[in-house]
């Protein structure tokens, strides 16, 4: 290719929906992604290799708020974190757009309604081959189209799973999921939460966005090519991108998607004379708000009942997304996990072999879900090059709250005995809000179109803009506002 005209920092779900997106503009479009391709291997789809081993997660450390260091459980591939994510493309609820009263505080709102996102969505479940069925939840927004296809099927003891929340008064609703059951089964009969997808079998960014932005000529993608810098000029718009390798690159559009983390860390680290703080920064907002669902397994059991599903996730309740609360406020959202195994079990507690494996074959795994509010003092910053992530835990009363409710009703729906443990800042629970959205240059980072207020051609379309977290599952609302931008980037003839 010469020399580009859009540079794409990062193929993820952003990234890569942002390049399949421009694609058909003809515009010469070069996507670096640090990591390289996942190959199948004897490893992805082993729960000891992924759960115990580690064996996919990067080698490198962070530092937590209190300097300690931990291995965080980012991704570094082609396709991003979605190459282990479970798989749920879900919308944001009309309500989360505009301000809420939490328990723990009142979120901002957004700067745009759902409304003018929602024909994105709609773009985005098709991109992403969406399985699922309107109509099923009391909270769903209005759609302007259909899912693509119809939902993964439930499993019998997740279908009987079904029939008895409903009969305690509960309005359980089918997963909206980017699977090809059959793809992702013909590998190996596992589970795709936190299973790497190695053959197509799941719709993450490299299979369902990545791969059709690659069949334009003008599309092109390196790996291997790490952006340590970014470069700005006297005007103010972004000259170049620096690599590890000391080369340098230089296009008229620049788009940033590295991650909500590594978007901030980029940014800080490209500090110049002319942006002391770091680039995209007058707000001094880069790095702040960061939010990180607030989450915990919740493991129902009925001694008597066995659980023999393979992949489990294909549910949500939303019955206290947005009342619950001791004065009616907003609890979160509850889904399944996929189904864990007594190795999985085994990896995050001190049960004993024997018992993780009959707790494993006993249960019904589900995922509690709830809100993490902005605040500017969680934030990530740089020490000596060095990410350092100071996770502010908030609203986490509506989350005691929520997992309370749920082991009411899974008490009452026949499961006598139910466990739960909350995750811990070593998982990625979709972290966001570091380069948050806003109209105002003094107090946010992009504009409605995900362009930086200080750099007209730079872009932001990772998770790091969204202004609020929500409590459920982001990448569709992260592919939605990649669609958003890119169809304002072809509008403004990308310039």
């Amino acid at each position: 290719m010469t020399s580009p005209e859009v540079i794409i920092i990062g193929s993820g779900i952003g990234g890569a929906t942002m390049a399949a997106t421009l694609a058909a503009t003809g515009k010469r479009i070069l996507i670096l992604e640090r990591g390289e391709h996942l190959a199948p291997s004897a490893q992805d789809r082993s729960d000891k290799a992924i759960f115990a081993e580690g064996f996919f997660r990067p080698k490198e450390e962070w530092l937590d708020g209190e300097g300690k260091p931990f291995n965080p459980g980012n991704y570094y591939y082609v396709g991003g974190n979605s190459k282990f994510y479970g798989a749920v493309l879900v919308r944001y609820r009309r309500e989360d757009f505009a301000p809420l009263a939490h328990m723990g505080g009142v979120t901002p709102g957004w700067p745009i309604t759902y409304d003018e996102l929602e024909p994105c969505y709609g773009l985005a479940e098709k991109m992403y081959e969406v399985r699922g069925r309107i109509g099923q939840d009391p909270t769903e927004p209005p759609h302007s189209t259909l899912y693509p296809h119809p939902p993964v099927p439930d499993e019998p003891p997740i279908a009987a799973l079904r029939g008895r929340l409903t009969k305690v008064g509960l309005h359980p609703s089918s997963l909206p999921l980017g699977v090809d059951l059959a793809g992702w089964l013909a590998r190996a009969r596992t589970p795709w939460d936190a299973f790497p997808d190695t053959t197509g079998g799941k719709m993450d960014a490299e299979t369902a966005a990545l791969k059709k932005a690659l069949l334009h000529d003008n599309v092109q993608l390196r790996t291997k090519a790490q952006v340590t810098r970014l470069h700005s000029g006297a005007e103010g718009k972004i000259t170049s991108v620096e690599l590890a390798s000391g080369e340098v690159l230089s296009a008229t559009i620049v788009v940033l998607a590295a991650g909500a983390v590594q978007t901030a860390a980029l940014l800080l680290a490209s500090a110049n004379a002319d942006h002391p703080k770091g680039l995209a920064n007058s707000s001094d907002q880069v790095g702040r708000n960061f939010m990180n669902h607030n989450c915990s397994a919740v493991l129902a059991l009925h001694p008597l009942w066995t659980n023999d599903s393979i992949y489990q996730k294909t549910l949500m309740v939303n019955d206290y997304y947005l009342t619950g609360g001791p004065k009616g406020e907003p609890l979160g959202n509850i889904q399944l996990l996929g189904k864990i195994s007594g190795t999985i079990l085994r990896a995050s507690t001190t049960m004993p072999r024997f018992v993780a494996n009959w707790v494993a074959r006993h249960s019904v795994d589900l995922y509690a879900m709830s809100e993490d509010l902005p605040n500017p003092e969680s934030r990530v910053t740089l020490k000596a090059g060095q990410i350092v992530l100071d996770w502010k835990r908030s609203n986490w009363e509506a989350h005691l709250a929520l997992v309370a409710k749920l082991k009411a009703k899974l008490r009452q729906a026949g499961y006598p005995i139910v466990l739960s443990r909350a995750f811990d800042r070593r998982t990625p629970s979709h972290q966001c809000g570091t380069a948050r959205m806003g109209k105002e240059a003094r107090t946010s980072v992009v504009d409605t179109f995900c362009r930086a207020h200080d750099h007209a051609n730079l872009f932001i379309t990772d998770a790091s803009v969204l202004p609020t977290s929500a409590a459920v599952n982001p990448a569709l609302t992260v592919a939605a506002l990649a669609i958003r931008a890119a169809h304002h980037l072809t509008k403004t003839k990308l310039n």
